[in-house]
């Protein structure tokens, strides 16, 4: 019988702060069975990047430039309700916090607090992936 290899967690990156994304994708590529697929800074490049590239994991800023990133999880989740998204924010207000579960979060992270939980998530999803593409 032959062993085969779990295929990689497909995590998309959406951070609008160029230091901040380069840390977050230093941490992604660290973990082992995670592999960045895209990255963006806007709702607009976020929404487009995540239907072009499937993902099977979401690490998303809340507070964008040029609007929010609960924007994007609203357009991008109900057509894969099986995406992992963690929200990461400067804003981490129970409203907040309400809205993003609501919208299919599971997790709501403070950024100036729990930003070295992302590595134990994105492992964590890692362990439950089962390699399959999310739906187009």
């Amino acid at each position: 019988m032959v062993a085969t290899q779990a295929a990689p967690l497909m995590v998309f990156l959406v951070e609008d702060s160029l230091a901040i994304r380069a840390r977050l994708a230093a941490t992604i590529r660290g973990v082992t069975g995670a592999e960045l697929v895209g990255e963006a800074g806007t709702v607009g490049a976020a929404i487009d990047g995540i239907r072009s590239t499937h993902p099977s994991a979401l690490i998303l800023d809340l507070q964008l430039e040029d609007g929010s990133g609960l924007d994007v999880l609203k357009a991008v989740h109900p057509a894969s309700p099986e995406l992992h998204v963690a929200v990461l924010t400067n804003y981490a207000t129970d409203q907040h916090r309400r809205a993003c579960m609501d919208a299919g979060a599971e997790y709501f992270l403070d950024k100036s607090s729990d930003f070295p939980r992302i590595r134990e998530i994105v492992q964590g999803w890692t362990h439950r992936q089962d390699g399959a593409a999310l739906s187009q």
